[in-house]
């Protein structure tokens, strides 16, 4: 069975889906915006400011549905420009220190809004 999960504590989806949906012990993220979720706006035009925000959004969404950055078991990260791939990493290393979850990155032509990244995840408990 289903379960929508939502939190205030990450901006609010932009389109007709969910932040995410519990499915038994696991959970599927919607891919996470750089959005601060107090001003509804971009905290950052960096990339890493960006990375930053969009991790700490997904980390919000996860919270609320009951797990941590530990049970997150696949991640794939979105950029505008492959380029900034070092420096998007950077900031993603501080999230995940060990059990490193799969991965898949790449650019693509653009994303919503103008960000330069979105990150989505699946965590399992």
């Amino acid at each position: 069975m289903k379960k929508v999960i939502s939190t205030v504590n990450a901006p609010l989806a932009i389109g007709p889906y969910s932040q995410a949906n519990q499915v038994g012990n696991t959970i599927y993220i919607s891919g996470q915006l750089p959005i601060d979720p107090v001003t509804g706006e971009f905290s950052s035009e960096e990339i890493k400011g960006q990375t930053k925000q969009s991790l700490e959004n997904a980390k919000a969404i996860l919270i609320e549905g009951g797990f941590t950055m530990e049970n997150v078991v696949k991640t794939t990260v979105y950029l505008d420009d492959i380029k900034e791939f070092v420096s998007m990493n950077e900031v993603y290393a501080q999230y995940f220190t060990s059990k490193f979850p799969a991965r898949a990155a790449f650019e693509v032509a653009k994303l919503p809004l103008g960000a330069k990244v979105e990150i989505e995840m699946i965590a399992v408990k």
